[in-house]
């Protein structure tokens, strides 16, 4: 019995053994998966010479504007312009009703004429010493005071001819003949634009970026496909307290009138001299919370793979951004299917369907 049962105790073994030999290769675990090469573009990270500027938004003002009024009330008599008419210093703009003063000055001219008179008959008669010289000083006051009264007279008539104190363009008129005017009553917008200013204001770290003479660049929405240039001209002594900003004013040309004063602009204070940078199209940055990467691709073993870097970024000139940190000029980074890597992928580069990049884009739809 005791040889039957190690007999089949060993057969059993023998069959065990087999069936672990044969079935070894299915418990063994797989192999590691490898995610098979992701067809990417690439483009070599290139040192070019970029033209620095401090952008800021600002707001257009006239070189001189002002609302024209009366300084002494009135009836308007008669008005010489028209809305939206370009004037001259010294163009006659409107007249109040002047015939009260008319004829206080016709009144105060006898009255003048008459204390002169009197006045060289006392200094005949103070000659032969006829009156005394209180009689004659008595006689020169009154006839200046006569003259004080015209003048007076001729100053209120003039008050009542208002004339353009600059030359600019008048905006709307916002009165009628035979209206009655109060002093100070705004009859007519008054702006001379060419000259145009824009002021601007800028954060104190970059105080030391401009200066009176650095140029300007002005774009506007209202004309997407053109930019006007200018020069600053002043800037503020001192600094905002609430907020640490300065204000700085740039002078612009504007024969052509398209610049209005109110208009919203961006603008950009041009360095005087250029910077190196390293620049790579935009499309290569894997923008993220924690961090922006680029994914340079690197050879390893006759493969291509992807090496992921954290990137500090510079400023962006169209299709192009600049990378302070990070990236060597020279290097090749993924251009398309940022989001799709991870660090140490494989990669196949295919740059027959790269999209072309550019410093000035112009797109059909744009």
């Amino acid at each position: 019995m005791l040889r039957a049962f190690l007999l089949v105790f060993v057969i059993l073994g023998v069959v065990v053994m087999g069936v672990l030999t044969v079935k070894k290769k299915q418990f063994e675990p797989p192999p590691p998966f490898a995610f098979p090469p992701e067809t990417v573009t690439s483009h070599i990270a290139e040192e070019l010479q970029w033209q620095d500027s401090i952008s800021s938004v600002g707001t257009l003002r006239a070189s001189q504007g002002a609302i024209i009024s009366a300084e002494v009330s009135g009836t308007i008599w008669e008005i010489h312009f028209q809305s939206g008419q370009t004037v001259a210093k010294g163009d006659l703009l409107f007249e109040l009703d002047t015939s009260s003063e008319q004829a206080e000055l016709a009144s105060a001219e006898a009255t003048l004429n008459l204390a002169q008179l009197n006045l060289k008959r006392a200094q005949e008669l103070r000659q032969s010493r006829t009156i005394s010289q209180s009689e004659l000083d008595t006689v020169v006051a009154q006839a200046s005071e006569a003259k004080a009264e015209v003048n007076r007279i001729s100053a209120n008539l003039d008050k009542k001819r208002v004339v353009a104190p600059f030359s600019g363009r008048l905006g709307i008129r916002q009165v009628d003949i035979g209206e009655y005017l109060n002093p100070g009553t705004a009859v007519v917008s008054l702006q001379s634009m060419d000259p145009i200013y824009v002021d601007f204001s800028l954060p104190q770290q970059q105080i030391s970026k401009v200066n009176e003479g650095y140029s300007i660049r002005l774009a506007l929405d209202t004309y997407p496909d053109l930019q006007f240039k200018g020069n600053v001209e002043a800037i503020d002594p001192d600094l905002d307290e609430t907020n640490r900003m300065f204000r700085v004013r740039a002078a612009l040309a504007n024969k052509q009138g398209m610049l209005r004063p109110g208009m919203f602009a961006n603008v950009e204070v041009v360095q005087p001299q250029p910077s190196t940078v390293v620049a790579v199209p935009s499309t290569s940055v894997y923008y993220q919370a924690y961090g922006n990467t680029i994914f340079v691709i690197k050879d390893k073993e006759g493969q291509s793979v992807v090496e992921q870097r954290f990137v500090k970024l510079g400023k962006a000139i169209g299709d192009f951004v600049s990378i302070s940190e990070g990236i060597q000029a020279g290097e090749e980074v993924v251009t398309s299917g940022v989001f799709k890597l991870s660090n140490g992928r494989s990669v196949t580069v295919d740059n027959s369907k790269a999209f072309e990049v550019s410093m000035n884009p112009q797109p059909e739809d744009a």
